[in-house]
């Protein structure tokens, strides 16, 4: 997947289909359950579980049209914090809120979201995202602070699932360069912190309204996490800070990924190294604000 290599990642997970005992369906963590076996989904009533994390279910959200071309109905059972997107993402015949018990709407095959691509058999053209595939429902839009200059959005804290990709906040004071403002999107972040970085707290935990601010801003400039994937699916401009053993989804090297054109990556070179990454964030930094000023 990394390598880019659909068709055959697609063999291999068909030789694990056949070759790998798995326990039955719906037993232990929902994010370790295998749903689909191979089930034939043609003409059928689909139902897709979102069982893991909100940014793997926006990534992979792509993939509800080329399952809907084959499926008589595709149904959701999605993140309540993401239902509003979902809702309106083409392919979607309908999206109910995930809850600890059974679903409550009729399916005849049920599938995890990341297993989708295997089983519809992937394109790279229905994986490279040539267009946004998500779009926001209409709110009043967040007014964001006058800070002055340009509005830079800021995410260096993670959750608990891999905590190599946190940034210390302290690093992010480098980035205070003349004509930026820098905005803080961290949930939770306490005001000792942000005094720390220097940044205006502009959090929201609402996604449809944090889509909204992410429209705002002039760049957003985030570790892995969920915000990344959202300015990714909505086409907005923001810089990935990654570590050196990055998820699978990014490449080992280079800026750019085939899954999100929009956005930029920034790799660590020595693992737990965010030292060399925060400096060239804040020289493209610095270059971005100089051509922006040369353009006005």
């Amino acid at each position: 997947m990394r390598a880019g290599d659909f068709a055959r990642a697609w063999e291999i997970n068909d030789r694990d289909l056949i070759e790998i005992a798995h326990p039955p369906k719906h037993m232990g963590p929902r994010h370790l359950q295998r749903i689909w076996r191979g089930e034939d989904l043609n003409g059928k009533n689909v139902l897709v579980r979102c069982y893991h994390g909100l940014g793997d279910t926006i990534q992979f959200l792509r993939f509800m049209r080329p399952l809907r071309d084959i499926a008589r109905s595709v149904t959701i059972w999605c993140q309540s914090e993401l239902l509003p997107l979902v809702e309106r993402t083409d392919g979607v015949d309908r999206a109910f809120a995930l809850h600890d018990g059974a679903p409550d709407h009729q399916f005849e095959v049920d599938i995890e979201i990341m297993e989708v691509p295997h089983a519809v058999k992937a394109r790279r053209d229905q994986i490279e995202m040539r267009i946004p595939y998500l779009a926001l429902p209409s709110a009043v839009a967040p007014t964001l602070p006058q800070g002055g200059g340009r509005a830079v959005g800021l995410v260096w804290e993670v959750g608990n699932w891999d905590k190599r990709r946190t940034i210390p906040s302290a690093l992010l004071r480098r980035l205070v360069v003349p004509g930026v403002t820098l905005c803080s999107l961290q949930l939770g972040a306490g005001a000792a912190e942000l005094a720390e970085i220097g940044a205006i707290d502009i959090s929201t935990p609402d996604v449809v309204a944090l889509g909204h601010v992410l429209q705002q801003l002039d760049l957003v400039v985030c570790v892995d996490t969920m915000v990344a994937h959202l300015a990714g699916a909505l086409g907005y401009d923001a810089w990935v800070l990654l570590h050196a053993d990055c998820d699978w989804r990014w490449p080992l090297a280079g800026s750019r990924s085939s899954w999100y054109p929009s956005l930029t990556l920034f790799h660590q070179r020595v693992s737990g190294d965010w030292d060399h990454v925060i400096s060239d964030v804040r020289n493209a930094l610095v270059g971005r604000v100089s051509e922006l000023q040369g353009v006005v």
